[in-house]
Order: C-alpha cells, then structure tokens, then sequence
C-alpha cells in the first residue's frame, strides 16, 4: 500500500508531467508551480524549497552555457569550418560529423563539454544550410549521452556501477569493460540520429523571432589591411575563399585615392581599404577570420569598467544626421562614435562608408563605449533596432576560450577537480578575459533554464525521500522473479530508463544496482550483465530535458518544448533495449 505523501509525491509529479506536454505555460512557470504544489501538500519540507539554486547541476548547466557562448564569439569555429569543412552544405553530412564528434568526445571527456565545445559549430551550420539550430542540438546532446556509455569515465553511472561490482565481487569493471556494448549502441544510436533527425520539428528561441523578421542584408563597411592580417599578400580570391559567398569586395581603395577593381587576382598589401557587403554576422565572422579591421586606427576610449559596444540603428526622419556624412560631423573626433557599416534599401553603395551621406531610413552599425552610444542615439534622433547580437569591430579573444575549455574538460579527466568547479572556473575566467562582455552574462547562462532545474530537483528528490522509490524497487523485484534472464534483463534496463529523469543518474544506480544484484543472485545468475543494464539506462535519459544536463543544455538554445525530447528520444530508447539487451547478454554471459 502507498503511504499518503507517495501517492501525494506522485501525483505532483504527474500532474507536472501533463502540464509540461500540454505545453501551454512556459516550462519555467510549471516548475515553479511544481515546487509550490510540492510544498502545499508537504512532499517538499519547506527549509529545502530553494535547495536545488544550489545544486551542482545548475552551476554546471549555466556555466556551460557561458563557456559555450565564450567559443562561439571566438571566431575560432568559422575557422574551422571554412578551412577544413568549406563546402559542406547538406544537412545529413553536417548533422553526421557533429553527432560522429561529440560521441567519441564524450567518451573521454564529460559529456557537457563535448556538447558545449560543438554548439556553435551546429550554429554555424545552420546558418550555412539554412536550417534552425534546433535540427542539430538534440540529436548532439543524446550522441553525448550514448558516447558517454562506451568507457568507464564517460559518464557518473559508469563510475559508480564499476565500484558497486567491487563490493559485491571483489573486482571493479575496468576502463574499457564498457566499450563492447556501449560501442554498439553508440553506433546504433548515431545511425538512427542521421537517418531520423526529421522527426524532431524545426524551432526557434521565442527571444529570437522579433531579432530574425529584421532582413538586413546590405551592409557596406570598410576593412582595412594591417600589419598581421592574414590575407597580406593574398588575392581576393583568396578571401572569398576564407570567408566564403556571404561576404563580398565592392572595391579596394588604395593610398586613400587608388581604387581598384577587385579582380579575383588583385593582391592586398597593408594599408589597403576594402569596401565589403554582406550582413553583420558575415562581416564580422570576416573580420575575425582575417584579422581586418573594421574600425582602423580609431579605438573608442574604455576606462574604469566601461565596455564599448556595437549597435543597429535607423535615421528617423527627425535625425540631425540626415544629409552629413560621419567625415563631415568628425563623428569620431568630436563624439567617439565609429561608423562601422551602412545599408541602404535596393541601393548598393559604392563608397567609403565615411563617405556616405546618410539619408532617412538607412541602417547604421555605429560602435562607442557603453555610457556615451545611447545619449548619442537619443540626442541626434536615432531609432536603435530591436536588441540583439552585434559583434562587428569587438575585440576578439582568438584561441583564449578554447583553452579555457580544453583546461575545464583536462582538469575533469583527470580528476584533479569537481566538474562543476572547472566548469565555474571556466565562466568566470571568460569574464575575466573579456571573452564575453558582462553585459551579456545573464542573456548567455539562460535564466528561465536554470530556474526550471532548481525548481525540479527538489521535487523530484520527494520521490525518494518519501519512500516511494522503494515501492517502485519492490514492485520490480516481485515482477523479475517470474521472468526468465533476458526478461529480467530487459525489466531493469527498463526500469532505469524510466527513474532517472526524476532522480540524478548516479542516484538511480544506487537504487536500482542493488535490486538488479538481487535479481541475478535469486535467478541464479552472474550480476555483470544486470549492472551494466543499470548503468545503461541510468545513462540514457532521452525522454526529458531535465534527467541529464546535457538535455538541458540545449532546450533554451534549440528553443524546444518538453513534448519534443520524448518524439525523438523514445525510438531511440526503444532501439537502445533491442541492442543492449542481447549484447549483454553476448558480452556479459548470465552462467
């Protein structure tokens, strides 16, 4: 019989669970409404509400999100892209080497960071195949889980599953124990991930879709060539090549009076200015690949704190810069205001951007520090546009955030610090080294995320601390008695599956390794394969965004809803059952 605070715990969780695929109210909202209801009912002492803002999994989540937007706003990963990955423009090719990557990292290296290091190169691919972000993330983060299954490190129920056979044996499961079967089915799971990704619909950040309606293509800047830019010497073939087809050379103005045409085969020399059109993403992402400047000698003053900063804007019909160009206002000189780039409906520009007389409705990009560029917009009636990403002419950090990384993921391996400690480690040195501006510290770690998972946790832990875990245990246990090994085998692996979005997978292992140890013992069997059953499904939450971090990692930037995990995650858990269950039992025989 169940107690009254289990049915009490289930039913919170239940009535959670229906809300979350009803999808009507913002994930975050049921969280919170969860927690209030736990609490209401008395599931949740009232001392632990807020215990989950201090759990480990938060930290982790919010400063993978920060690292991960530190890579992105390196510049590093168009670099990679377009000097080892230039043409590769089909979806199922790209959506292959993301999940091919983070599987194998992930069996080596946390499985958080394998994720976070490969985001922004699913970003970069869905700008160039024109597809949304989130047709990559999801199945990125499961590939993370299933290439987490395959060594002893690669996930926390490896680890413990591992020590639990010692005490019960006398011999841990070794490093690579884990590989034969959990290279099947990470194997499996990515074939099915390339083949299958079209379940999953394409969705986009709800904060997002004001940003993307605004379609500014034209932009016309100035890049100039200086000493340590890459392409010196170079022609203009070569970068285009670099820089791909979003970005293109209008003229080369050389001497400040010489304009060349730009010929494929024109060779750039210091000193020379390009007029270059694209949008500001593509423009920037030359910049950052060439080392060009964008702003040339002209450095808005910082000081004391105060960070420079870039931003869209209109010139109202009210504007005093209408028919002056930023030569004549001195707009540098007098205001420390740079002009970085214009547009201009149906008109390409064809000279320097310093140049250009500024009419009502042109879009300018203009860069000053933070405490002078919004006075300026209001005292020359500018309309800046709706608030989003603008990185032309920022400083760029080059390999810094990578290494930041590589020492978050190193220190970890290793086990010379906690995950969560590297990972916090890492966010702040991000900040520290001015990798991402602190102005855009809460837009990176993604609020509403962090607050569903502090929220949650303490509700699912009422599941445990009201007992009803132990129901669940001995419910399986009468059910596994009757059933022969493989049925056995299947009801734990299963069972696994099923427990730990609502508990931390290293939790799950230590409920259910015990009674699957029990199974084997009364069945008459080895407890190897059952262990390792455990560990599987304890390791395979595809179902929810909030039993693994890496689930949860990606629900705000792929911008999914909850129903969406379980379109995607339960075939692949169905498949993962059919593969593991007569690998085990092949790999890891009953007698």
């Amino acid at each position: 019989m169940l107690t009254l605070p289990q049915i009490l715990s289930f039913s919170v969780i239940v009535l959670m669970m229906a809300a979350f695929v009803w999808g009507r109210l913002r994930y975050d909202l049921i969280a919170a409404l969860a927690l209030l209801a736990a609490l209401a009912v008395g599931v949740v002492p009232l001392d632990e509400a807020f215990s989950g803002f201090s759990n480990d999994i938060v930290i982790i989540v919010g400063s993978a999100l920060l690292v991960s937007a530190g890579v992105a706003r390196s510049g590093i990963m168009e670099y990679v892209l377009n000097r080892y990955l230039p043409e590769l423009t089909s979806v199922r090719a790209q959506l292959a080497i993301l999940v091919i990557v983070v599987a194998v990292l992930s069996a080596f290296v946390k499985n958080i960071g394998a994720l976070a290091i490969m985001i922004p190169i699913a970003f970069k691919f869905g700008e160039r195949s024109k597809v949304s972000p989130s047709t990559f993330l999801m199945p990125m983060a499961f590939a993370s889980l299933l290439g987490g299954l395959m060594t002893q490190i690669g996930t926390s129920p490896n680890v413990v599953v591992s020590s639990l056979r010692q005490d019960l044996t006398g011999e841990p499961f070794t490093m690579f124990d884990f590989t034969p079967v959990g290279l099947a089915l990470t194997a499996a799971g990515c074939i099915f991930l390339i083949l299958f990704y079209w379940i999953l619909p394409q969705r986009t950040r709800k904060d997002a879709a004001l940003s993307e309606a605004l379609d500014i293509k034209n932009y016309v800047a100035e890049a100039r060539v200086v000493e340590g830019s890459t392409i010196v010497g170079k022609t203009v073939a070569d970068l285009l090549k670099i820089t791909g087809a979003d970005v293109a050379v209008t003229s080369i103005i050389r001497s400040d009076s010489l304009r060349i045409t730009p010929l494929p085969d024109a060779v750039l020399h210091v000193g020379d200015t390009l007029l270059v059109e694209g949008d500001h993403e593509s423009l920037d992402s030359m910049v950052a690949q060439t080392k060009l400047s964008i702003s040339g000698d002209r450095k808005v003053a910082e000081g004391g704190g105060v960070e420079t900063i870039a931003t869209e804007a209109v010139i109202g019909e009210s504007s005093s810069l209408v028919g002056w160009s930023a030569q004549d206002l001195l707009l540098y000189d007098r205001f420390n205001i740079n002009l970085l780039a214009v547009s201009r409906t149906n008109e390409r520009l064809d000279q320097k951007v310093s140049s250009v007389r500024l009419r009502v409705g042109d879009v300018v990009v203009l860069q000053g520090s933070e405490l002078n560029l919004p006075q300026f917009l209001r005292d020359f009636g500018l309309l800046p546009l709706v608030e989003r990403s603008v990185r032309l002419g920022s400083v760029r950090r080059g390999v810094v955030p990578v290494l930041i990384l590589v020492a978050a993921m190193g220190a970890t391996a290793l086990g010379l610090v906690p995950v969560q400690i590297a990972f916090f480690a890492a966010a702040v040195a991000m900040l520290l080294f001015r990798v991402v501006p602190v102005r855009e510290f809460y837009a990176s770690i993604d609020g509403p995320i962090l607050v569903m998972l502090a929220a949650l946790i303490p509700v699912s832990d009422s599941l445990r601390s009201t007992g009803a875990t132990d129901v669940i245990a001995g419910v399986l246990a009468d059910l596994g008695g009757a059933l022969p090994g493989y049925g056995a085998l299947a009801l734990i692996l299963v069972a696994a599956m099923a427990v730990t979005p609502f508990l931390n997978n290293a939790a799950t292992v230590l409920v259910m390794a015990p009674i699957a140890a029990g199974f084997a013992a009364t069945l008459g069997y080895r407890p190897e394969a059952f262990l390792m059953a455990v560990a599987i499904g304890a390791g395979s939450d595809f179902l929810t965004p909030i039993g693994h971090q890496s689930n949860t990692l990606v629900m705000g930037p792929g911008g999914y809803r909850f129903s969406d995990y379980p379109r995607l995650g339960l075939p692949l858990s169905v498949l993962v059952v059919v593969v593991a269950v007569p690998a085990l039992l092949l790999v890891w025989p009953l007698t």
